[in-house]
């Protein structure tokens, strides 16, 4: 299959540090929009639904892979996710627990269906729009399940931020090295590290934002908000420029 066809990009370096800032971004500017700028949560999940709504259009639109509609809707769909598990929690009353053991369930689903009806999860064959739905669909519910995961562990369980990235970091270091050394499948690594990068970039956007009387270091989500993304879109106009001439090279 040519590449240029698929939908999402290829795994690499890039992809997962993209990856984990945008779910940071997620955490922060979730945070930034409702409470900081008062918006509320309700108001601001609508607006921001709206937003993703609106590019998730645009990105079918374009059928292939354009680095800056694809971590767009990423960095949307990282927002919308923390907005649906916060309203969850804060608003109805849901518990973390209960929170986690839905959205696990959710995912679950969304795999199940996605495996019987294309016999395949993997990345690299995100390349119908009906192949595409159901891959933005995890993604959602893996941001959901992320927050929830994270919270949980870092405020409930009052296991702290800064440990939180580490056991995160942690688990994921276990999981590469089950790929690259001990043949773990590559589509289950990806989805397991996928989900994990969730609550991993969930913790670090609340040990840099959260005060220091909560555990965090203070920086606020405004701060810690605009630094994330101008990293983001440093990288995303690099890949940009990547892309065009590698892509003119397989033409």
């Amino acid at each position: 299959m040519n590449k240029w066809l698929n939908r999402v990009p290829e795994v690499t370096f890039y992809f997962w540090l993209i990856k984990i800032l945008a779910t940071t971004v997620g955490e922060t500017a979730a945070d930034f929009l409702a409470n900081t700028l008062g918006f509320g949560l309700a108001a601001t999940s609508y607006v921001m639904s709206g937003i993703l709504a609106i590019v998730l259009l645009n990105q079918f639109r374009l059928k292939r892979y354009v680095p800056a509609s694809f971590w767009l809707v990423v960095v949307l769909t990282s927002v919308v996710g923390t907005l649906i598990t916060d309203r969850l929690v804060d608003e109805l009353g849901m518990s973390l627990a209960t929170a986690n053991i839905i959205f696990s369930i959710a995912l679950s689903v969304v795999f199940a269906l996605w495996y019987a009806n294309e016999k395949t999860l993997a990345m690299h064959s995100i390349n119908t729009a009906k192949r595409e739905i159901f891959y933005w669909t995890a993604v959602l519910f893996t941001f959901a399940l992320g927050t929830a995961t994270g919270d949980y562990l870092a405020e409930t369980l009052k296991l702290g931020y800064g440990q939180a990235v580490l056991l995160f970091g942690g688990a994921i270091g276990l999981i590469a090295i089950g790929y690259y050394y001990l043949k773990l499948n590559a589509v289950l690594a990806f989805w397991l590290a996928y989900i994990l990068t969730r609550p991993l970039g969930a913790s670090i956007g609340d040990l840099l934002a959260q005060p220091q009387s909560n555990g965090g270091f203070g920086y606020g989500t405004t701060g810690t908000s605009l630094l994330f993304l101008s990293i983001i879109s440093s990288l995303i106009i690099y890949l940009s420029f990547k892309q065009k001439p590698a892509k003119s090279a397989s033409s």
